[in-house]
């Protein structure tokens, strides 16, 4: 992005930030999610990272809170009350770390003291000769309101210190889950609309102007600040003075000595997360040393020495860089949206379905919007709002095609219009048994995918031919129903795996009619000496060149060529169709490794059947090498057979050579034969 493209997009952020930031601080009212905000905020920052020259006064990223409500009494902070800068990965944390590191002496030690971030409400507590006399919301940071009165009405804040000291503290105040469920249940049976979060319904009634009201909601404050010097070095002896003196605060805190005891505790703590008994969105690391803090400083109004690292959030904003259609088992057609890629709940994903036509009107999406993407109950990626205010100009207006986008057949529509689908049953986007033969035995071999993988791909719009699966992300996976985190893994790696490829495998598994998978090492072979390359293999761009250049005639001179596979090889490349999929494919990462080629032999008109495991060699490697000595690799064993290779754990055919007299060597005895 250049630098005038981030001017720009900084100008349209602050202004879309600004109106969620009044509605929410001002005005009580949620427009969107706190993550999606965070998500916006986090865009900001990281441009103004980028160029700091564009930073300017009015930033979000340069206030802390919002005005303050004019029902109460406006009360000045004499020290701000800061917020944190956030971090959602580790490589933030990373960032951070160097940022700071750069500001403080070499070989300077810095060690950090963990805790968790509560999702309520921040006040301070003005303690004069050890009694409670003010206590006030954060506000803008300078100025917040006066809500003593409602404070005291909490129980785990105390109206009495254990020394009589004068003392500012520094907290949160918080409504549990449980308090929660209860409020919301009474709100049903009131026949009114249930709240949104307990953050809301503890600042709401922090706000409230009866004490009593406040009372009722039993919330709990958190102490972990303390302003008032006692001669502490560390922030973990803060936190051990606010004991003594008679604050809660949370016992599981932690100290970390290095940035790996950091991310040990960030997991472990998100692990814990559903379990306790109040909602919290990370934890707050901060350089534990209070000196080093205090050198160390403030970059806009957040200290250097401190920052919030969040869980992956469940909602967060992204650019709709496309729209696709794929056509299903049935030829129902579905938008998918193509998403930059964004971590959501702890997985990247880089697309989302649409639905159908109407979703997308409901949106009013367009290709290139700003977009909020939620995962909400750890269900699939869903596009739930449009940014209309960070339009640019350059969006596109989607529609569906009023032809198939595969087969070019005429679209019909069902159910008033909202569903398109392809009426031509022999349509190749509807043919999943190609998808099958594509990652099955003898073909890409991706372990693990099978029909039922295959057909949920289908179902949900994930793919629409064997080139999308490449394409894939984990988050993608993990997203959809039974899956998990773990076998969207191993789907992945499955599929990665399968991108180094023996030649005949390849041609294999492209649904050469007639083509099985002897034939295919010897079309390998033949393709392989058309393009005069050998032990380098061949690239797939080459293979779409060479395929104007398959000959019939000459097909048909190969020994196990009849014409029934010969010409099936001719119309398969000479279709327009399939070298489309192969020019998707090209790009896709895949290399194709060469099946043997040597001329002299020496294993003419032997014939070969394998049976165990080999220990030197995939089966399949070891067919080429039989076939390229001019042998033969058949599949059931016979009075005509040669030779039975028996590697580990042979089954049946091993009983059957026995009985049939057919000599059986070990792999050992094979591997002497071939040298």
């Amino acid at each position: 992005m250049t630098k005038e493209e981030a001017k720009k997009r900084i100008e349209v952020l602050k202004k879309e930030i600004e109106k969620y930031r009044y509605a929410y601080h001002v005005l009580d009212q949620s427009l969107i999610s706190d993550e999606a905000s965070d998500s916006l905020k986090k865009e900001l920052f990281d441009l103004e990272q980028q160029y700091p020259e564009l930073i300017t006064p009015d930033s979000p990223t340069q206030r802390v809170g919002g005005e303050p409500l004019k029902f109460f009494k406006k009360v000045k902070h004499e020290v701000l009350m800061i917020s944190f800068n956030d971090a959602f990965s580790e490589e933030d944390i990373k960032e951070w770390y160097e940022r700071i590191k750069k500001l403080v002496p070499a070989g300077t030690k810095i060690d950090f003291y963990c805790e968790h971030k509560f999702d309520g409400l921040a006040v301070s507590l003005e303690y004069e000769n050890g009694i409670f006399y003010a206590g006030s919301t954060r506000g803008d940071g300078k100025i917040g309101e006066d809500v003593t009165q409602n404070l005291k009405t909490i129980e785990s804040i105390p109206l009495r210190l254990h020394n009589k000291n004068n003392i500012e503290v520094r907290g949160e105040v918080l409504l549990t889950k449980k308090e929660f469920q209860k409020i919301n249940q009474e709100q049903i049976k009131k026949e009114l609309p249930p709240y949104a979060n307990p953050r809301n319904v503890a600042a709401g009634s922090i706000r409230q102007l009866d004490p009593k009201i406040t009372a009722s909601r039993h919330l709990v404050f958190y102490a972990y600040e303390l302003i008032t010097a006692f001669g502490e070095k560390t922030h973990e002896e803060k936190h051990l003075i606010l004991q003594a003196l008679g604050f809660k605060t949370h016992l599981d805190n932690k100290r970390a000595e290095s940035l790996e005891e950091i991310f040990q505790i960030h997991k472990s703590i998100q692990l814990q997360r559903e379990k306790l008994p109040y909602e919290i969105d990370g934890m707050v690391v901060i350089v534990n040393n209070n000196k080093l803090f205090e050198q160390l400083g403030t970059v806009g109004k957040a200290p250097r020495g401190a920052i919030a690292y969040k869980f992956s959030p469940k909602e967060a904003t992204t650019i709709i860089e496309d729209i696709i259609v794929q056509v299903g088992r049935t030829g129902v057609f579905t938008p998918v949206a193509i998403l930059k890629p964004i971590k959501v709940s702890g997985v990247t994903i880089s697309r989302s379905t649409l639905h159908n036509k109407e979703q997308i009107k409901r949106l009013g999406l367009k290709i290139g919007d700003t977009v909020i993407v939620s995962r909400a109950g750890d269900v699939i990626p869903q596009v739930i709002k449009v940014l209309p205010h960070l339009r640019t100009g350059k969006e596109k207006t989607f529609s569906l095609p009023k032809n198939c986008p595969i087969c070019h057949t005429k679209v019909v529509e069902d159910q008033g219009g909202i569903i398109v689908r392809c009426p031509n049953k022999k349509c190749p986007a509807r043919s999943q048994e190609r998808l099958y033969h594509f990652v099955g035995k003898g073909g890409f071999e991706m372990k693990g995918i099978g029909p039922k993988i295959i057909n949920r791909f289908l179902d949900e719009g994930l793919i629409q031919d064997a080139s999308d699966l490449f394409d894939l992300e984990e988050g993608d996976i993990a997203v959809l129903e039974r899956y998990g985190e773990k076998s969207s893994q191993n789907i992945i790696k499955a599929i990665n795996i399968s991108k180094n490829i023996l030649f005949n495998r390849f041609l294999y598994g492209l649904s050469i009619l007639h083509l099985g998978e002897e034939n295919a090492i010897i079309l390998a072979q033949y393709l392989q000496r058309k393009s005069k390359v050998l032990e380098e293999g061949l690239q797939i761009k080459d293979l779409i060149k060479l395929s104007s250049f398959i000959k019939l005639e000459e097909l048909r001179q190969i020994p196990s060529f009849g014409p029934k596979i010969s010409e099936a090889i001719v119309d398969w490349f000479q279709d327009k169709n399939n070298l489309n999929f192969l020019k998707k494919l090209a790009i896709k990462g895949i290399k194709i490794l060469p099946v043997f080629l040597e001329t002299k032999g020496k294993l003419k008109n032997l014939t070969f059947i394998f049976t165990g495991i080999l220990k030197s060699m995939s089966r399949e490697k070891a067919k080429a090498k039989i076939i390229s000595l001019s042998g033969t690799v058949n599949e059931s064993v016979s009075s005509k057979t040669n030779y039975v290779v028996a590697g580990e754990n042979p089954g049946s055919k091993y009983n059957r050579a026995k009985k049939l007299g057919v000599k059986i060597i070990n792999e050992r005895e094979f591997l002497k034969m071939l040298k």
